[in-house]
């Protein structure tokens, strides 16, 4: 099976899971960076606050802001503008920290805005396209489509899961 086969099975499946197999569709929190709507699975979301002063650590990747201190958690902050090469990122009344629960971890990640919950079909969610080596899909489930809009569809589990988001959490520790 070819790379290209692979990534089209895996980002199938990753459609039929999050889509949900009984056709009622899934809901996902939409929200903006840059120029682009995205959306993650609103069951990964656990609140959503304001962008705060962040403790800096020393030695950690430029896309990690820092750490907060959430009710006695520290929570590594993310900036997904930073992590996604969008340019140089702004920070103001309509930046806002996603606290996100993956997998029993709690980590934040700043995004320019949040518009809404959108519940999307199957039929409404289509793979990402292969987009060649210059451009890492793998953190993509794929497109949702609802009426004029589109949604860039992330799998949070994967992108929070990969290695260099692994840094964060011994970073926080």
């Amino acid at each position: 099976m070819t790379h290209v086969q692979e990534r089209a099975q895996s980002s199938n499946a990753a459609v039929n899971a999050i889509a949900g197999k009984d056709g009622a569709g899934s809901e996902f929190l939409a929200f903006t960076l840059g120029q682009e709507e995205y959306g993650i699975d609103i069951l990964k979301v656990q609140e959503i606050r304001g962008y705060d002063a962040v403790t800096r650590i020393a030695n950690a990747p430029e896309f990690v802001k820092g750490v907060v201190n959430l009710r006695g958690i520290i929570v590594p902050i993310a900036d997904m503008r930073i992590k996604f090469n969008l340019g140089t990122p702004v920070y103001d009344q309509f930046t806002v920290v996603i606290i996100l629960n993956i997998s029993g971890r709690v980590m934040g990640m700043v995004v320019d805005s949040v518009s809404d919950v959108t519940t999307l079909t199957p039929e409404q969610i289509k793979p990402a396209p292969e987009m060649g080596a210059a451009f890492n899909t793998d953190y993509l489930i794929g497109l949702g489509t609802l009426e004029e809009r589109m949604l860039i569809l992330i799998d949070i589990d994967k992108l929070m899961s990969s290695a260099e988001m692994g840094l964060i959490e011994k970073l926080a520790t």
